[in-house]
């Protein structure tokens, strides 16, 4: 069984190997030459973690072009990975995914045996059935479910951790038009990840499902998180010693229960905002969906309280993790990019950094905000230090470093600081303790003190 990747994005490019890597013979295609030269030359187009590997010692499988109909009438399978961004409702737009579909269809009309073609990109309910089918058959000339199958196959996988995700995953979900379709793609993913449970099902509830998975993680990270403020307000309260406590119950479980920082990325707000706009198109209002959103607004604003009981207005802070994550350099929905933001706004010197997303952040910070090569020298002029992601590059930094200047404090959002740095208050956010107990400012509070 051949296959093809259209889109070598973050997502496809680590698809394509990890398909190598189980003995597919693999054609990438994409409109991006450079991202085409680099994969035939074994460079990963992309940044994370075990591609660059997987690519090298699977070369001999490996190949990509721009040319689509080379790169799809030899294989038996195509999985397309293109971007669905958000239109202004919040409702994910298909015209990369349609745009892709035309040059597949045509390539198709080629071909006299069976191809099925994949569609990864999350979609919203309605779409792979509808305009995506539709558009797939008159391109191709071809009938779904008889000369073709389409499949929706979303991954629930975080950037930073792909190749682990694709290779590991919970369950593989599988919206099929036909049971052949669905049968081959449950095929391929046997020799992929084994036996790992395969939910296989009709479009609509597939897309639906997607965004609900996602809609349900987030409502827990922003209860963990609701907790973690109620906790910072309470003495002698710890976030960590509640969550542990209620994730030894079999309902709930300790996956994503850890108070911390807001979530991010390009998935989980994404898919929480569609899961309401699904809601609110079927007359439904989607309460629970709506709350997760709102905590996670406010993470923010939450965490310029707490620091506005140790800093001054001429006070230079720190903010250490610019990353949405560890393990990745994508800024996208950042809690430290908006915060690094935010605090430039409200008159504060802020410098930053990030072991991986200093040049991503620096287009999107600009000049007010001073991006600068090591954690030390971001703590060596500033009053406070905010840990925003914990990378394990910061762990052993706080573990062994002392720095020179005039920190007072350092504000630990995930609590994994584990020793007193002498002479500077460390503030455990989630923790009950001194400074945390204030009223925290709302956002227009903040934003008249800014003006």
């Amino acid at each position: 069984m051949k296959v093809s990747v259209v889109g070598l994005g973050k997502l496809g490019a680590p698809l394509l190997a990890v398909l190598a890597s189980r003995g597919f013979d693999v054609c990438g295609i994409d409109i991006n030459e450079t991202s085409v030269q680099k994969i035939n030359s074994g460079i990963a187009p992309v940044q994370e973690p075990g591609l660059q590997e997987l690519l090298t010692a699977h070369a001999d499988r490996i190949r990509a072009t721009t040319d689509w109909a080379a790169g799809i009438i030899d294989t038996d399978i195509t999985f397309i990975i293109v971007p669905t961004p958000s239109g202004a409702d919040g409702a994910f737009k298909n015209d990369y995914i349609l745009s892709a579909i035309d040059k597949i269809g045509a390539a198709l009309r080629q071909k006299s045996t069976y191809h099925l073609v994949v569609v990864n990109s999350t979609t919203m309910p309605g779409s792979v059935g509808g305009p995506i089918q539709q558009r797939l058959e008159a391109a191709s000339g071809k009938q779904v479910g008889g000369e073709i199958g389409l499949c929706y196959n979303p991954e629930f996988i975080a950037l930073g951790n792909v190749i682990k995700g694709l290779l590991n995953p919970d369950f593989i979900l599988i919206g099929e038009s036909d049971s052949r379709a669905g049968a081959v793609l449950s095929e391929l993913y046997s020799t992929v990840v084994g036996a790992v449970p395969v939910a296989r099902m009709n479009f609509v509830n597939a897309e639906l499902t997607k965004i609900s998975v996602n809609t349900y993680v987030t409502m827990k990270i922003s209860f963990a998180n609701m907790l973690g403020e109620i906790c910072g307000r309470l003495e002698g309260a710890d976030v960590d010693v509640v969550t542990a406590a209620i994730g030894k119950d079999t309902r709930i479980g300790t996956k994503y229960l850890r108070g911390g920082t807001g979530y991010g990325g390009p998935c989980f707000p994404r898919d929480t905002i569609a899961f309401s706009v699904v809601s609110d198109r079927v007359g439904v209002e989607a309460t629970l969906a709506t709350a997760t959103h709102a905590i996670n607004e406010r993470q923010v604003d939450r965490l310029i309280g707490v620091i506005e009981e140790y800093a001054d207005k001429d006070d230079t802070i720190a903010v250490l993790g610019l990353s949405y994550k560890p393990d990745t350099n994508v800024i996208e929905q950042s809690q430290g990019i908006m915060l690094a933001t935010a605090l430039s706004q409200l008159g504060y010197r802020v410098v930053a950094h990030d072991p991986l997303a200093n040049e991503a952040s620096r287009a999107v910070l600009g000049r007010n905000i001073e991006i600068v090569d090591t954690p030390e020298q971001a703590l060596a002029q500033s009053a406070v230090g905010v840990l925003m992601v914990p990378w394990p590059e910061y762990l052993a930094f706080f573990g062994s470093t002392e720095w020179r200047g005039d920190t007072r404090a350092i504000i630990d959002c995930w609590r994994a600081i584990d020793r007193d740095i002498e002479g500077v208050a460390l503030v455990q956010l989630g923790a009950g303790q001194a400074g945390q107990a204030a009223p925290i400012p709302a956002a227009s509070a903040l934003r008249r003190r800014a003006n």
